[in-house]
Formats: structure tokens, sequence, C-alpha cells
């Protein structure tokens, strides 16, 4: 088969502009792809796109920011939790246990509140036999524990914002993204510490 001469100089053309610009980073493509085709349609905003300085800083570190960067941001998280305005940490278990079994919201048509999907990355209750294992059992999270005020504010915080301990934490960060209403995650902070709650029984 012949190639002429036009396909091979446009061939190298082509080779010495990718050698000009060099490779695309995936994440930056991946971005500008989104921004150019995301539309704010009801609570899902283009702001979702935004990232806060936290999460630039896990991006940049691969999730493993140096310490002293990962120390510095987990507390402007903790400082940042609003606490419920009674101090009152628990609500209802049972409520709670709904809160957890919902896998939706914050799509564009919700209003805020709807579900925690906790059971997609953790066991929970013992009688649910379906769920995920990204995060840690939470099976029997207060016995293990204690019944305590350190540990209820301790479960409420890690609810409301989980990088407030762990700056990369997989896990949604409910309170800050507005995602939980604070009756929900007092509701859920209840079904981990309730002595009446199946989780500690």
């Amino acid at each position: 088969m012949k190639i002429s001469n036009f396909a091979v100089l446009a061939a190298g053309a082509a080779l010495l502009a990718s050698c000009a610009t060099g490779p695309q980073d995936p994440r930056s493509e991946a971005l500008r792809m989104m921004q150019r085709d995301f539309k704010t349609q009801g609570i899902a905003s283009i702001d979702r796109l935004k990232q806060d300085e936290l999460q630039a800083a896990c991006d940049k570190y691969g999730d493993n920011p140096p310490k002293e960067i990962a120390t510095k941001l987990q507390n402007a998280q903790y400082a940042a939790i609003k606490w419920p305005a009674d101090g009152k940490f628990l609500g209802d278990w049972k409520a709670g246990e709904k809160v957890a079994q919902n896998g939706r919201g914050m799509a564009w048509n919700d209003k805020g509140g709807v579900g925690g999907s906790c059971y997609n990355c953790h066991q929970i209750a013992p009688a649910t036999t379906s769920f995920g294992t990204i995060g840690p059992s939470l099976k029997q999270f207060a016995k293990l524990r204690g019944y305590g005020p350190d540990i209820q504010r301790y479960a409420y915080a890690k609810i409301y914002n989980s990088k407030s301990y762990s700056a990369c934490s997989q896990m949604p960060r409910f309170g800050h993204a507005g995602a939980l209403t604070q009756k929900q995650m007092q509701d859920l902070t209840a079904l981990l510490m309730d002595p009446a709650s199946p989780v500690n029984r």
C-alpha cells in the first residue's frame, strides 16, 4: 500500500504538536468537560464543581497530604461544624434507621435532607445483611466505645463532617454539604449511640 507524502507530513505535524503541548492532565480535561456540559437545575448547582481548599489539597496530594497540612485542614473543618443549639446529640434511633436505609439525596429535584445511604458503606444494624464494606463496621458502636457525651459529640461530628477527623476521608460531609438536616444527623447519632438501638445489642 502506498502512503502519500501529504499523509506522512500530516502525521508528523500532529506528532510535533502533541510534543509541544505535552500530555493533557485527565482530571483537568474532565473538569473542563463538566464545566462546559453541566447546567444548574434545582438544588444541583454549578457550585458543586468548585473545589474548596480541602478538596484541592486531597486532589493535589492523592488523598495523602503532609501531616501539617492535613491537621490544619481538619481543624478548619471541625471549627465549621454547626452543633445542635439545644446541645442534644441524640434524636430518635428508629428515625435514624430510616435515614440510614434511604439512598436518595441531593438530586436536582430533592429539597435536601432526604437520606444518608449509610448501608452503602457500613455494616450498622445486625438485622440488615446487605451492606458495603468501604467504611468500617459500626455494629455495637457505643457498646464498644461507651455511651458518654464525648462519644456522642464525636459521632455527631463524624456524621456532620468526617473530614474534621480525617482530611481526605471518603465519607460525605453530610452537614457541611446540607445533605442532611440537623434532626436527621441527631437521629443517626441515636442509631449509633442509643442503648436501645439494635446497633448496640
